[in-house]
């Protein structure tokens, strides 16, 4: 049991040990700085497929042989508390194997080797924090702890415009961090500051419902007022239109294992969010917004699908296509089913590996051209004919680009259909309407392909050479999950379906 129950604790924090380390090894030993952190990476990924193996998937709720629990701020109710259920594990699943893959991915930076290293195992140990996080206090000082590697990696080790991007993702989270903060503190008094008052678990299940509030004069529901404000410090993360205009210029400018990071797990922080704080402690408030969350998930669909067709920067076009897949994922949260919400959680782990997989082969990309232009602002072409000239990276170009499409085979199709089976019921219009997104994202991922991989070979990238030894073995692990779990989701899907199941139970009285 012990034994167990420190399993998460060593998950959490080898990431900082593998910080520490970083610091103590001298700034010449480049080399030693970069074997360390995959090192590091590697036994803390090895950790989550352990904590894989000794879950119980019948167990709705937390699985009390990981719990831990130990008083921090005793005179506020502020406890130390991790746990982890069927929604929590994917997604650390999800951070252990793509912390791991970009490490081997940042084999190339030289600039500033220790501090990219350390800010990065840095980020790694606040994402697992978010996800472990049973308190509420805790939960948000790792949401907010987790800025400060992000800004300094986008704003250090970016693109030329980097300074603008990290303050305007800084900002943009910091305002939702503050709502989310004003929600946390009603929170502890409408609960009577008592033991519980921080308790995740012990603050779920719509205590708040019939409480009013006394506001400019006027009654306000706590319920739905906290709900909104909850809403809006997740949605910034997501992001939801229209709170997504930090991300595009985010991706663009951060360093490709950034970018990997910030679509393969930070956006899912922002649903993660919804269905572990915002829909269990607010039910009635969710269902009551539930058609509003559905519409505002069928505009990311399409509006981020018209955006990413519009993109001459490749990089771009793949951000704007994470706004359109994460608007799926909010269509299955609003569905409140069980089959809509398994296909929202299924979607975020499989949005996470084929996202992760086009920012790659992006970057493998840009390290030969040192651009990202389709169409250069001058209307020549940015590239062609790269099939003949990098046949094998073509053909990961190919499966990452049927993965993002939803192609039956690959797992981004099992994800939507659940969603779609989930939602059409309730949100048939709505439904059909996202069909559209899906005929979107096709038309600009093979329109993107046909400019840059057909046609005569250019000048420019006759000196390409194809992908190497490490390069293939990063891509290789993401391309055996898209395809496996496109064929065989039971693996995520068992692990999740009790808990998502005892949520949407929860949602059912309201």
């Amino acid at each position: 049991m012990q034994a167990s129950s420190n399993l998460l604790n060593w998950i959490l924090w080898t990431p900082f040990i593998g910080v520490i380390g970083v610091l103590l090894l001298p700034k010449s030993k480049e080399n030693a700085i970069r074997w360390w952190s995959l090192i590091n990476t590697a036994v803390t990924f090895a950790l989550t497929l352990v904590l894989y193996s000794k879950f119980d998937t019948t167990v709705p709720g937390m699985q009390t042989a990981f719990n831990v629990k130990m008083p921090w701020i005793s005179s506020f109710n502020i406890f130390y508390s991790l746990g982890v259920d069927g929604i929590s594990l994917p997604m650390i699943i999800l951070t252990g194997l793509l912390f791991f893959l970009c490490i081997l991915s940042s084999w190339t930076v030289n600039k500033q080797v220790k501090g990219y290293f350390a800010l990065f195992l840095f980020l790694q140990s606040t994402v697992f924090g978010v996800f472990l996080a049973m308190d509420f206090f805790l939960f948000y000082v790792y949401w907010e702890v987790m800025l400060i590697p992000m800004f300094f990696l986008i704003g250090i080790w970016g693109g030329e415009n980097r300074e603008y991007a990290a303050v305007k993702f800084f900002l943009y989270t910091f305002f939702g961090s503050i709502l989310m903060l004003v929600g946390m503190v009603a929170l502890y008094y409408a609960s009577g500051k008592g033991v519980d008052s921080f308790n995740i678990l012990a603050l779920q299940g719509g205590k708040f419902s019939s409480l009013n509030l006394e506001l400019f004069g006027t009654s306000v529901s706590f319920a739905k007022l906290f709900f909104i404000f909850l809403f809006i410090g997740f949605a910034i993360k997501v992001p939801v239109f229209p709170f997504h205009t930090w991300l595009p210029h985010a991706h663009v400018q951060a360093p490709t294992a950034v970018s990997v990071i910030l679509a393969g797990v930070l956006l899912k922080m922002g649903t993660y969010g919804f269905l572990r704080i915002a829909y269990p402690i607010f039910p009635a408030a969710s269902v009551h917004f539930a058609d509003a969350i559905a519409w505002l998930g069928l505009v990311n669909v399409i509006y981020g699908a018209f955006c990413a067709m519009a993109q001459t920067d490749v990089k771009k076009l793949v951000a704007y296509s994470s706004v359109s897949h994460m608007g799926f994922v909010m269509l299955g949260l609003a569905a409140m089913t069980v089959t809509g919400m398994n296909g929202a959680v299924l979607q975020m782990f499989n949005h996470g590996t084929s996202t992760a997989m086009m920012f790659l082969l992006i970057g493998i990309l840009y390290e030969r051209s040192h651009h990202r232009w389709i169409v250069r602002p001058d209307g020549s072409k940015g590239f062609g004919g790269l099939y003949t000239q990098l046949p094998r990276f073509s053909i990961v170009f190919i499966i990452a680009m049927f993965a993002s499409m939803g192609l039956p085979g690959l797992s981004g199709f099992i994800s939507e259909a659940l969603i779609f089976l989930g939602i059409y019921e309730k949100y048939t219009t709505i439904t059909v309407l996202a069909l559209i997104g899906l005929l979107l994202g096709a038309a600009y991922l093979l329109w993107m392909f046909k400019r840059m991989f057909f046609g005569d070979v250019i000048e420019e990238c006759k000196s390409y050479t194809d992908m190497n030894a490490r390069e293939i073995a990063y891509m290789v692990p993401l391309c055996v999950a898209v395809i496996v779990f496109g064929i065989y989701p039971a693996p995520v899907l068992n692990v999740m379906r009790a808990s998502v199941g005892k949520l949407v139970s929860m949602l059912a009285t309201y």
